[in-house]
């Protein structure tokens, strides 16, 4: 039983006459005739009722046009949804992104890429950079939104976003009215820094802009939450570094400065493994460039 024979039925059911049903198909009358006859043989019973002036369906026959009819319906739409899957308009894309671009780049990413492809179902996990790059390499996620590591060689990525570093202070400290600011002005104040398992991009770089000037920051207090650092600093516990897109949190009793000799930028990416790209990838890549644009 397959769609040529279901197909040859069909056509018989809604002509129920054999030379119109052939032509129909395009094949000789007797060819219609043995598909038929071998269907029959193949379900055990007669689906139709032949004489010399007519052809009626018998009940089994009626029965069986209309599951017929469903079957090659189902068969048809599969064929279209693998065809939109392959080719990354329709299926399931699995994104991994850090916390931070909750508030920075993934709403109006996410906004992009439904317009591009409304047929296709994100499914999202807020996971740490370490841990978006072992289920990249693992196939567990599609794509991440992440933080570039020097050390990750073998995923290929696309860069976003570049984000600075800016200064957080508390509004009462003595540097918070002051431009012009330098790290070596820094140098000894307590510092809420984020720590090295979770976020060992920011703590590379903030310890490397005070190895710069023959310093070891004066670490009083690590969070590992951008808005929680703000926190900390806004209840006068220290200063901070945090990425420029930190300006879009609430910050009560923060001030954020520029400081030309700070941390070196980081960057936002997109990752994705090289050994199986998603299909929705340039669509995904294209609403990412766009909402970068959004960025302060």
């Amino acid at each position: 039983m397959d769609e040529v024979r279901l197909r040859s039925m069909l056509f018989l059911a809604e002509e129920l006459h054999f030379g119109r049903a052939a032509e129909r198909l395009g094949i000789a009358q007797p060819h219609l005739s043995r598909r038929i006859q071998e269907l029959e043989r193949e379900i055990g019973t007669p689906l139709f009722l032949r004489t010399h002036r007519r052809v009626e369906l018998t009940p089994a026959g009626a029965f069986f046009a209309g599951r017929a009819r469903d079957v090659l319906g189902a068969l048809k739409a599969a064929v279209q949804q693998a065809r939109d899957i392959g080719v990354g308009t329709a299926g399931v894309l699995r994104v991994g992104f850090i916390h931070s671009s909750t508030y920075g780049i993934l709403p109006a990413l996410l906004a992009g890429f439904r317009s591009l492809r409304p047929g296709i179902s994100v499914q999202l996990r807020e996971m740490t950079i370490l841990a978006q790059v072992g289920a990249l390499r693992a196939g567990e996620i599609d794509v991440g939104i992440l933080r570039l590591l020097p050390d990750v060689q073998d995923l290929s990525s696309e860069v976003v976003l570049r984000e600075p570093f800016l200064l957080a202070l508390p509004q009462g400290h003595p540097l918070a009215s002051r431009r012009g600011i330098t790290l070596r002005q820094l140098a000894g104040e307590p510092l809420i820094m984020f720590p090295r398992e979770t976020s060992p991009l920011f703590h590379a770089r903030i310890t490397a802009a005070f190895a710069r000037i023959g310093a070891v920051p004066e670490v009083v207090q690590e969070a590992t939450q951008i808005h929680t650092v703000l926190g900390l600093v806004g209840a006068g516990l220290g200063i901070a570094f945090v990425p420029a897109s930190a300006a879009r949190l609430p910050r009560s009793g923060v001030t954020l400065l520029t400081l030309p000799d700070g941390p070196k930028e980081v960057t936002v990416a997109i990752a994705w493994s090289p050994d199986h790209p998603p299909a929705s990838l340039s669509a995904f890549l294209e609403a990412a460039r766009s909402g970068s644009q959004t960025e302060p």
